[in-house]
């Protein structure tokens, strides 16, 4: 039977089936933290129509009821937010469409959906037996029957229902799409040359940084033009640019020398002690394995003061003082061969009456086939494979202390009970549970004071402007990075746990600077110094990149210029370079040695006459020049096979832009940011 809180765990994986935006994430806290108690601010639009946050934040907090997930750590809680905002996607954009589209879901689709004669991955995904891996439509009706008096479980059922018809009518539209892709006869044909053709020849050549750039210039008018010409090209997100400092919070020589003394005195009473799991406990630096391991698994350093029953250390070592003890030690073997029977806790009775039939000489392996709700080994018969000891912890390494082959036993640990037969037992091994303290070099709190005072000052000092801000770093010798956060961006990239600094930079006007943030172990202020919301990037921005690009098409005038003779030989005598052999070369390659990826030269290759010099080729590197001597035919692709490799790539780009596509048409803006 399905329980409530069992379609609550899995239905998590719903979630995937909702369309794949790939859109931006973000965290939401209780609205009274968030400062909205008198309003109700706009944190998006999708189609032109606004997106309020108390709309957002209802669908939020549904999806995260619905699947009984919390906010625990940032992929949690980006899935949830993503998935909300895909909801609003779907309900703003992707069923208008779909009702305009004519597309329907009719009850008769329905109920072969739930009945499983139209298979369907929500449903799959929820109602599966866990021991067969099939779908159970037996299941489905012991939900409904909850549902009947469970609120709940009707507001669940209800919500599988919308996603049925989301699933299937996403399904209907990617076959309009797919049916939309057609790969005529003749791209076939091209398709089976291009693949079994081939090229050998030779090739001369200039790169352009051959050419001294003093040779051409490149005027502000003709970035300009350029730019204008080629202004879809630069489209973008609207954005903020910051610039930030980070202080970095690193140990004193004070501070490695204190840690020392504290580590060996630590050491000291470590390695006396007569009651060394309650030490170790009492430290907050000390852990204790859940497992057992041999010599073998330890540094030749361990080994010999561990298995010697010696204190190993305290020792420097990876950037932290540790010292280890032996706390238990048992002599057993390095390695078990186990079948197993998996049972929910609940089942104790089935698991002590399946533990008698078993010691009494049933088949172990028809029990577990029949019994075990884990389905990756009961359909192997239970058969675990052979396991090192070490693999085991807490009451598993307990209650496999002293097995011998043949014996059964009986292990509960968690939400499962296991009842284990052992098949194969090796040598015993000496295996020890070590007890550890390690005290990592980190910065003492005197540290983190003086840091963060010097911190306070820089950030009294850059406040104004941006260049109070460089002039503040540069008195406090750090060195100013520069970051641009896109429009929802979570974090600054290459700054781990920095969603605090661009949740500061969506709501900053240009030209403050931020409070003081923790970042990691460092500290962080930041200055807005541009707020850009055009939809093309200025002409500023790009002048560099286009600036390139103007020079290397003036490059390429002044080589095809100079370029002088018939052959390959004067040719490259006039550029100075040597005549340079090819061969393997098809249609689909995209490098030639010598050459580089150079996809132009490559496709007037494939198209080129034989033993006829070429006209010049601007690549992406150089000018090029070449002669096709050879062209080799070899079969390994049909038309058949082609037709089929044609039109299944057809399909799938079709598909996988549709939806950006839609995205697209949309206008989607997202400022969640701000709030996040």
């Amino acid at each position: 039977m399905v329980s409530l809180n069992t379609l609550r765990t899995k239905f998590g994986i719903v979630l995937s089936v909702i369309i794949a935006l790939a859109l931006l994430a973000f965290i939401l806290s209780l609205k009274a933290e968030m400062g909205f108690t008198g309003n109700d601010p706009k944190i998006g639009e999708i189609d032109g129509e606004k997106i309020n946050y108390s709309e957002y934040y209802d669908q939020y907090q549904q999806i995260r009821d619905q699947n009984n997930v919390q906010e625990s750590d940032e992929q949690q809680s980006a899935m949830l937010a993503n998935a909300a905002w895909q909801a609003l996607f779907t309900d703003r954009v992707l069923q208008p469409g779909f009702e305009q589209l004519g597309l329907r879901v009719t009850e008769a689709e329905r109920l072969a959906m739930i009945s499983g004669q139209q298979p369907s991955q929500t449903l799959y995904s929820i109602f599966t037996n866990p021991r067969t891996g099939e779908y159970n439509v037996a299941a489905v009706s012991d939900f409904l029957a909850q549902a009947e008096t469970n609120p709940q479980a009707r507001a669940a059922w209800a919500q599988i229902n919308r996603q049925l018809r989301i699933e299937r009518e996403m399904q209907k539209y990617q076959g309009l799409i797919r049916g939309g892709a057609y790969v005529t006869s003749l791209e076939v044909a091209d398709g089976v040359t291009a693949a079994n053709t081939s090229f050998a020849g030779k090739w001369v050549g200039k790169k352009y940084t051959a050419v001294p750039d003093s040779l051409v210039s490149v005027s502000s008018a003709e970035i300009k033009e350029y730019y204008n010409s080629h202004k879809n090209s630069y489209a973008q997100t609207p954005n903020r640019t910051i610039s930030y400092v980070v202080f970095e919070v690193t140990p004193t020589e004070a501070d490695l020398a204190a840690l020392e003394t504290q580590a060996k005195e630590v050491g000291a009473e470590f390695a006396a002690t007569q009651e060394l799991k309650s030490y170790v406990r009492a430290n907050r630096q000390g852990t204790i394995a859940d497992n057992y391991v041999t010599a073998a698994q330890l540094t030749a350093e361990e080994a010999e003061a561990l298995m010697a029953g010696k204190t190993y250390g305290p020792v420097l070592k990876n950037n932290e003082w540790t010292m280890s003890r032996v706390l238990s030690s048992k002599m057993v073997p390095d390695s078990l061969g186990i079948r197993h029977i998996v049972l929910p806790y609940t089942n104790e009775k089935l698991a002590d009456s399946l533990l008698q039939v078993a010691r009494a000489g049933a088949d172990f392996s028809k029990l577990a086939a029949e019994y075990s709700m884990y389905e990756a080994t009961a359909s192997n018969g239970g058969d675990v494979g052979v396991v090192p000891f070490s693999g085991f912890t807490n009451e598993f390494a307990e209650a496999l202390t002293d097995v011998k082959k043949g014996d059964i036993v009986k292990v509960a640990s968690g939400d499962a009970i296991q009842i284990m037969q052992i098949y194969r037992a090796d040598k015993p091994v000496k295996h020890v549970q070590v007890a550890t303290i390690t005290y990592p070099l980190v910065a003492s709190e005197a540290t983190r004071r003086d840091i963060h005072n010097q911190v306070g000052t820089f950030s009294v000092n850059a406040k104004g402007s941006a260049a109070a801000f460089n002039e503040a770093a540069s008195k406090a010798a750090v060195t100013p990075r520069i970051a641009t956060l896109a429009q929802g961006d979570r974090q600054l990239r290459g700054l781990e746990d920095s969603r605090e600094v661009a949740r500061w930079a969506f709501g900053a006007e240009e030209g403050d600077v931020s409070e003081i943030f923790t970042v990691g172990k460092d500290y962080v202020v930041a200055v807005l110094t541009e707020i850009d919301d055009d939809d093309y990037k200025s002409v500023e921005k790009v002048a560099a990149q286009i600036r390139s690009q103007l020079i290397r098409d003036k490059k390429y005038d002044y080589i095809v210029k100079n370029l002088t003779g018939t052959t390959l030989e004067e040719q490259a005598a006039s550029l100075g370079s040597e005549v340079t052999g090819f061969e393997q070369v098809t249609y689909g390659s995209y490098y030639i040695p010598g050459m580089g990826v150079e996809p132009r030269v490559v496709g007037a290759i494939a198209a080129a006459e034989k033993d006829v010099v070429s006209a010049p080729v601007k690549g992406m590197q150089g000018v090029y020049v070449f002669r096709v001597d050879n062209v080799s035919t070899e079969e390994k692709q049909t038309t058949d096979g082609e037709r089929v490799r044609a039109q299944a790539m057809a399909e799938g780009m079709a598909q996988q832009f549709a939806i950006p596509a839609v995205q697209q048409m949309a206008k989607i803006k997202d400022l969640r940011g701000k709030y996040f």
